[in-house]
């Protein structure tokens, strides 16, 4: 298992739900959006050089990174969960 697997893992272990990959402007709406509707957010790096699932220019089901190739630093994965009664799980109000 890589250990960009082992993070998105251990968040999910966490309660967080990965959502979808996003660069500017469209990150940010989303992040503004979800933190309206009552989630936490926390956005992680894109991984360089993920285990490859399918090949380039084949549709499938799998995940397909050659959109991203080279220009990773440019998006984030945004991942969310509920803030219960306000407080944020594992932490305090805001």
């Amino acid at each position: 298992m890589t250990a960009d697997r082992e993070r998105i893992d251990a968040l999910e272990k966490q309660g967080w739900t990965m959502r979808f990959v996003a660069g500017e402007p469209r990150l940010s709406e989303a992040v503004e959006i979800y933190r309206h509707a009552g989630f936490e957010v926390s956005l992680e790096p894109l991984p360089e050089n993920p285990e490859c699932r399918s090949c380039p220019g084949v549709e499938t089901d799998s995940e397909c990174r050659v959109c991203f190739d080279g220009f990773e630093d440019k998006y984030s994965i945004i991942f969310t969960r509920h803030i219960k009664d306000g407080i944020k799980e594992g932490g305090d109000l805001f």
